[in-house]
């Protein structure tokens, strides 16, 4: 398990009883089969490092592979049970410690558990009888044949009285809706892995010069948030320097840092299954240049805008819009659209002229998954196409405004590879939105002395 403290059984015996609700509110009664992922093969006698489906953490806080969870709900009640790896002394003096089906339920606080080499005796006897079963619509071929074989075991005892699911109905559907939402417990987890971000990204500023490769900054990243207890990066960190600024997705390399260039850092961690997301672009020798800083204020700018209009009632689509104007204005305002030709701000949005220079959205959901589940449109409305779903409290998104500016023979050449995004993470409240990755500075004079004063 990846808790240091007290297991918070609580919190997710509270998350199932909330299923279970939504499934009586869907069907009357059901069962809910949610396995956790699979381990995934790396190359010869090597798997990559285990992440647990976040699905299946978020009503168990169960961490370990090779696990089932099953929830038996009726009118009035529901009964968790869990199939997980039995207690092997072999194999845990190889892997590591199990919690096993002995010890699972007093732990985790669910009603039963069984070995994982039981599920298929098991499953068709806690199948039958059943109105409706909850389960992934887009399992893998493996999944959908598992509950085919069990299903049919079912319909082999139709003679003896058993009756079958008629019903399957999406339980992703209801779970990304709660993950949506944000409890006390998520935010205070999502605050920290903000805090802990920020100071690898504090490190990479300081460390930065010229002479030293993408990977160096990206080493800084990775040890300072090991050291500070973050499990895990939240996604692959983008270090881009110069050029690869300009490429959105770029993996930290070899390429060389140069005096002169700036170093764009998208990174963040992951702490107990919750994600951060952060992005800041800097001046690899320290100071930006008049035309990097020209740039700059114009995307800080736009993300001040988009950060203004993340509240309870605006919709999600607000804060892109109100971002998209600001940086709009700006490419017209630098010479990097051309006012002769495009004329109004409005007309450049319309005919999409801005894409050249911003083609990614502003914001995108952010939880147990960097890009996190839930709808960004309301699904209920019959209009078409449907709008944008409305913000409301608790819900956490990402703010990420940027320029890039490739080498052309239309552009001033002052301009040339000029890569800048900005991000930070929202929580939306009842008043103003609170960022909780605020812990490394964004303007530009805070980014100056930081990188000055180094420790």
């Amino acid at each position: 398990m990846i808790h240091t403290t007290e297991f918070p059984k609580q919190i997710y015996a509270s998350r199932r009883a909330r299923l279970a609700q939504s499934v009586r509110e869907k069907s009357g009664s059901g069962v809910v089969i949610l396995e956790t992922a699979l381990e995934k093969y790396r190359n010869r006698d090597s798997d990559f490092p285990y992440r647990f489906d976040s699905d299946f953490y978020y009503l168990t806080g169960f961490s370990e592979p090779g696990a089932t969870l099953v929830m038996l709900i009726t009118k009035n009640s529901f009964e968790t049970i869990l199939f997980c790896r039995p207690k092997d002394l072999e194999r845990e003096i190889w892997d590591g410690w199990r919690l096993g089906p002995d010890a699972a339920p007093s732990y985790l606080g669910i009603d039963n558990a069984y070995a994982n080499t039981e599920i298929d005796r098991k499953l068709p006897e806690l199948l039958s009888n059943q109105d409706a079963i909850f389960a992934r619509l887009n399992s893998t071929n493996e999944q959908s044949q598992k509950l085919g074989n069990w299903l049919s075991k079912v319909k082999a005892q139709l003679r003896a009285g058993l009756t079958t699911p008629e019903a399957l109905f999406d339980v992703e559907a209801i779970v990304h809706e709660m993950r949506l939402f944000k409890d006390a417990h998520e935010i205070n987890l999502m605050r920290e892995s903000g805090k802990i971000a920020a100071k690898g990204h504090i490190k990479a500023m300081q460390t930065s010069q010229a002479g030293l490769c993408e990977y160096h900054l990206e080493a800084e990243l990775l040890h300072t948030f090991r050291s500070l207890g973050a499990e895990s990066v939240a996604y692959n960190s983008i270090v881009a320097g110069g050029s690869n600024a300009c490429v959105l997705h770029h993996r930290a390399g070899n390429t060389l840092l140069k005096d002169g260039d700036l170093c764009l850092i998208d990174a963040g961690c992951e702490l107990h299954g919750y994600a951060s997301d952060i992005t800041r672009t800097f001046p690899i020798n320290g100071k930006y240049s008049s035309s990097q800083k020209a740039v700059y204020e114009i995307v800080l700018a736009a993300q001040e805008a988009a950060i203004a209009v993340t509240k309870v009632g605006h919709d999600f689509q607000a804060p892109h819009d109100a971002a998209l104007k600001v940086i709009t204005q700006g490419l017209l305002d630098l010479g990097l659209l051309d006012k002769k030709v495009i004329g109004s701000v409005e007309n450049a949005i319309e005919t999409k002229a801005f894409q050249r220079f911003y083609m990614h959205r502003t914001s995108h959901w952010l939880g147990m998954d960097v890009h996190d589940v839930g709808h960004y449109r309301e699904l209920n409305s019959t209009a078409t196409p449907k709008p944008w779903r409305t913000l409301k409290e608790n819900m956490v998104l990402t703010i990420e405004p940027g320029i890039y500016i490739r080498k052309s023979d239309d552009i001033d050449p002052k301009f040339w590879d000029i890569g800048i995004r900005i991000e930070d993470d929202a929580l939306v409240a009842s008043g103003d939105c609170e960022l909780m990755s605020r812990g490394v500075p964004v303007k530009v004079s805070e980014i100056e002395y930081l990188m000055k004063h180094t420790t």
